[in-house]
């Protein structure tokens, strides 16, 4: 069986939106790009700095409340309805639970095909392109780094610190199929 989705996981700035513009490009194919960015985007501005929504603390540190959670398992349930549709998915999240948070992914994505990909980056790196990006909270980039992968399994890890997106685009795809 073919892959249907690929789920990247990684901290802030790690990489992972970078590695997923390249397998759309050397995937066969059409591949729909769907990350956690998009998902807060699409929240109401109330939610964001509430205790229901998410929160960006001055530090980097990241908190969800119930509302956040819910809406969350809501979206990767409707990402798994479009790929068992048909669509070839490419998931880019950060799964600030670590194993809570895959098992939310796991759950939503049962019986399909699924590449987990862990997307690592040294922390001074990452720390160093949140800034040059500017729209991240500063810390951000080095309180995730570590965190967003333990306990957390995966098929195949790629690390961006010194390897370009498309090199590890590349070993992800040769494990697609």
């Amino acid at each position: 069986m073919t892959v249907q989705v690929i789920v990247l996981n990684g901290g802030s700035s790690s990489g992972k939106s970078g590695i997923v513009r390249c397998l759309q490009a050397v995937l066969p194919g059409t591949w729909l790009a769907l990350g956690v960015d998009a998902f807060v985007d699409a929240l109401p501005a109330k939610m964001r700095g509430s205790d229901e929504g998410i929160t960006f603390a001055a530090d980097g540190g990241v908190s969800v409340g119930a509302e956040f959670r819910a809406l969350d398992a809501a979206w990767a349930q409707g990402v798994a309805a479009m790929a068992r549709a048909g669509a070839r998915i490419v998931v880019d999240d950060v799964f600030l639970g670590g194993p809570a948070s895959q098992r939310r992914w796991r759950d939503a994505l049962d019986g399909l095909r699924v590449l987990w990909v862990g997307v690592r980056c040294d922390e001074a790196v990452a720390a160093g392109r949140e800034i040059a990006r500017g729209d991240r909270v500063p810390g951000t980039a080095a309180a995730q780094a570590h965190a967003v992968h333990e306990g957390v399994v995966y098929d195949l890890e790629v690390d961006t610190t010194r390897t370009e997106s498309l090199v590890c685009a590349r070993a992800v795809a040769a494990h697609v199929g």
